[in-house]
């Protein structure tokens, strides 16, 4: 007989409840127990009553994904891949590199030494360890057990129903786009079966799992298109719960990635011959070109619904076309809680205090504690265009000078006043809202988008870099600093939000399909150049004129591609686009990094005043003797090599493209088949 095993079992038995929550100030977990005789909680004490089921809900809610690290806690008090000392899987890319080998991502990843055979703070996203099958758990305890409760509505009821099965659809796509197809659950175990089958579903199984939860969720009729204040049911204080629209939002993203060619393709990404190949739980066993009709359609009703409900999802729009704002547009639309660009949002904690031991990405990407920084490489700066969209090209620019080199985060006259420079950006404004470059002003008003004058110092000696990119180590590694959700200290105590769907996202995966699925390349440059416009860059093909991007597919998808990481840097695209698109010569490039030298008169060992690199800080003496603020610079890129990673020197081996399950569940033969190569 085939024994399940027990972690899952324990995890679906009906019975004594025990569950807690992050998200709001409810009476649950311990404080909830004190209203159950003995100390615990049981099936006729949460159903009993409305208000105990409502809680209940929200525990579900407070196991949803989380996408940047926010402790250093043992499971099961946080997520595997929430714990700082596992890494953020978009370090994985081509974009970030993590430079502290003590977390997981360096330790098992960069270095390959990963097997199946890990524990906690080794696998980007644990099969055990997420808070997947607790949510699930929970989610099908609500589902056979809310018509037990006396007090709440058939309208209440059929909501939470709709809530639930986005949440359980949810936390499967969250362990989708690591593992492929999955062991699907149906409902709760009693506990006393002797032997359980639980076989791993195909992917097309579990895509049609995950879709059809969301459709009933969808076709109930009773989740609001969103928490827009119109009535009490649909009060902006439920903002973070699923709408109709964030259901119909996942059905693009789960059709996106089941489209792709890393299971939509001629042949499996390794090479066809393994089990799982062979029984399609890592592919669809062909080419289906119906995959990304699917995405197309589910594109296509989310954008006429949201249409019909007065566009009530949109783009940030700038106050004024001014590099400040266009920057604070893109800025509120993806912090801001209640945003009219999120789609769906997840939070942990009420405030960003770094200080309160809790809640610490802030403090890792800051200058207090720096091991944990996400450096942007000089490949992914180099992928933001010119202001006005055209591309950048390093190579163009060396040609040109030293002076035009000095132009290529911003420029300006010094303010003879001030001293310091009249600072204009020069390039896409949202690379500075991604990365912290140098000269760039540090600040940007929470309030009124208005940039201050005192710059980041990111060259060698620098206020902010100090020797950092010289030992290529720490806050500023690379010669660049993380930006995303840090935004200075000026976002301490904001609230804090995960966006897990986002409607700029919504925007580029529609384009996407509409390439894919009917080689439409006008209809999605449309697409591209409004998230563009966002930001008051020119369109796409007018940008790029020798690329033929309004007929050449390909050319248009790497384009669109690049798009996608401008847009979303640091929300878990990079990573999964390369992915899905088997980009194995993206993962093998060798990654750079940019030291940037201060130039000015300095004294010799011979006493002579002589023009040369100044490796110290303008922020100080230099700044308050009134010396100009530096403005001419050396710039030299450098191989990033601390650490290395090993696929750069000896291959992308497909295996990579999916997690290992853990041997340990392999072993107990109820139905798991392990991934390819592990």
């Amino acid at each position: 007989m085939k024994q399940i095993y027990k972690w899952i079992v324990s995890a679906l038995v009906v019975g004594t409840l025990v569950t807690t929550s992050c998200v709001d100030e409810i009476k649950f977990g311990n404080s909830f127990l004190d209203k159950a005789p003995g100390g615990s909680a049981t099936i006729d004490t949460v159903f009993g009553s409305a208000i105990y089921t409502q809680q209940f809900l929200t525990g579900i809610y407070s196991r949803q994904y989380y996408g940047l690290p926010y402790m250093n806690r043992d499971y099961p008090q946080i997520q595997n891949s929430c714990d700082l000392y596992t890494g953020k899987f978009e370090a994985l890319s081509d974009c970030w590199h993590l430079h502290w080998a003590g977390a997981g991502l360096p330790s098992q990843y960069y270095a390959a030494s990963h097997t199946a055979s890990y524990g906690y703070r080794q696998d980007k996203f644990s099969y055990l360890q997420e808070w997947v099958w607790e949510a699930v758990r929970y989610g099908y305890i609500l589902l056979e057990n809310i018509d037990r409760v006396p007090d709440l509505s058939e309208a209440e009821k059929t909501r939470m129903i709709a809530e639930t099965k986005c949440l359980i659809s949810a936390r499967y796509f969250d362990m989708f786009r690591h593992y492929g197809g999955l062991p699907i659950l149906r409902g709760t175990f009693t506990g006393a079966e002797a032997s359980f089958e639980i076989p791993r579903a195909t992917v097309e199984e579990t895509v049609n799992y995950m879709i059809t939860l969301l459709d009933d969720a969808i076709n109930a009729n009773i989740l609001p298109w969103a928490y827009d204040g119109s009535t009490a049911a649909n009060s902006q204080s439920y903002v973070g719960r699923w709408t109709k629209a964030s259901a119909m939002a996942l059905k693009c993203k789960i059709w996106q990635f089941a489209a792709s060619p890393l299971f939509n393709d001629v042949q499996g990404y390794a090479g066809g011959s393994s089990q799982a190949e062979q029984q399609h739980l890592v592919w669809y066993g062909g080419k289906r070109p119906e995959l990304w009709q699917n995405c197309l359609q589910a594109c296509k009703e989310f954008f006429e619904e949201n249409e019909k409900n007065g566009n009530y999802y949109q783009l940030r729009q700038a106050s004024s076309n001014t590099p400040s704002q266009y920057r604070q547009a893109y800025r509120m639309g993806y912090i801001l809680q209640g945003s009219r660009e999120v789609l769906h949002s997840v939070r942990v904690r009420e405030s960003d205090n770094h200080n309160n031991g809790n809640y610490q990405w802030h403090a890792w990407q800051s200058s207090k504690t720096k091991r944990l920084n996400y450096n942007p490489t000089q490949e992914y700066i180099e992928m933001f265009p010119w202001a006005d969209g055209t591309p950048f090209n390093w190579d163009a620019l060396v040609t040109e000078g030293k002076e035009a080199m000095n132009t290529m985060f911003a420029k300006g006259e010094i303010d003879p006043q001030t001293h310091y420079q009249k600072t204009e950006l020069t390039r896409d404004p949202r690379l500075y809202e991604t990365a912290r470059i140098n000269g760039t002003p540090n600040t940007l008003d929470w309030s009124t988008g208005e940039m201050g004058q005192q710059p980041f110092e990111a060259w060698v000696g620098g206020y902010d870099a100090g020797m950092d990119p010289k030992n290529e180590s720490e806050l500023f590694a690379t010669g660049y600093s993380n930006m995303k959700y840090w935004l200075g200290d000026e976002y301490i105590r904001q609230p804090l939000q995960w966006v897990y769907l986002r409607y700029s996202d919504l925007m580029l995966i529609y384009a996407e399909a509409l390439l894919q699925a009917n080689n439409d390349n006008i209809g999605a440059l449309k697409w591209i150049d409004e998230v563009r416009a966002r930001v008051g860059m020119k369109g796409l093909a007018e940008c790029n004129q020798d690329k033929n991007l309004t007929t050449n597919h390909d050319a248009l998808l790497e384009e669109l591609l690049r798009e996608r990481v401008c847009e979303l840097g640091m929300e878990d695209s990079r990573f999964f686009d390369l992915i899905r698109y088997k980009r194995e010569d993206l993962f093998e490039r060798r990654l750079h990094g940019l030291r940037i030298y201060r130039m000015g008169y300095k004294e010799n060992d011979k006493g002579e005043t002589v023009y040369g690199r100044i490796e110290k800080q303008w922020y100080g003496p230099d700044q308050n003797s009134k010396m100009d603020q530096p403005t001419d610079f050396e710039y030299e890129k450098f191989e990033l090599s601390n650490p290395t990673r090993y696929w750069w020197d000896h291959g992308f081996d497909a295996k990579w493209y999916l997690s290992p399950f853990p041997q340990t569940e392999i072993n107990k033969g109820y139905g798991l088949i392990q991934n390819p190569g592990w």
